[in-house]
């Protein structure tokens, strides 16, 4: 059977190491030690960016590690994906790569059932088809 393809924004990268919040931080370790080998894993340049930008130089270094100590892959920024801001790429990503699911902890910009509606709306309109999924790790981690 095909492995889905999944694909980790910044805010699931950055939840492995949040000590304030404990409840999202443990959720997302367990699905790093339990469950991501159970997938095709992709992050993108976004991602990367968005992670450079920690002023923290630790805590970069830490996130920047966690990438690159598992066998994600990292997708390419298309034309059709330029000019957007950093959540609507992370969906526009997703999009032109045909990614099953966009797992993010971001609910008020991504993982909610409303953005995902609108996006698959838009999608269609612009003549993509395929069904991608937003949700949370936890989701991910229950529907295996």
């Amino acid at each position: 059977m095909k492995k889905l393809r999944i694909y980790l924004d910044t805010s699931v990268i950055n939840f492995l190491f949040a000590d304030d919040a404990p409840e999202k931080r443990d959720v997302t370790r367990k699905f790093f030690e339990k469950h991501i080998s159970n997938y095709e894993v992709f992050v993108s340049a976004v991602v990367l960016d968005e992670i450079r930008r920690t002023r923290d130089i630790s805590k970069r270094d830490r996130l920047l590690g966690a990438i690159t100590s598992r066998d994600m892959k990292q997708l390419p920024l298309e034309p059709e994906t330029e000019m957007k801001n950093d959540d609507a790429l992370h969906l526009a990503i997703c999009t032109v790569h045909s990614i099953d699911v966009l797992i993010s902890w971001n609910f008020e910009h991504l993982a909610n059932i409303n953005k995902e509606r609108r996006v698959l709306a838009v999608n269609q309109e612009l003549g993509y088809y395929y069904p991608m999924r937003i949700t949370t790790p936890l989701e991910v981690m229950g529907i295996e």
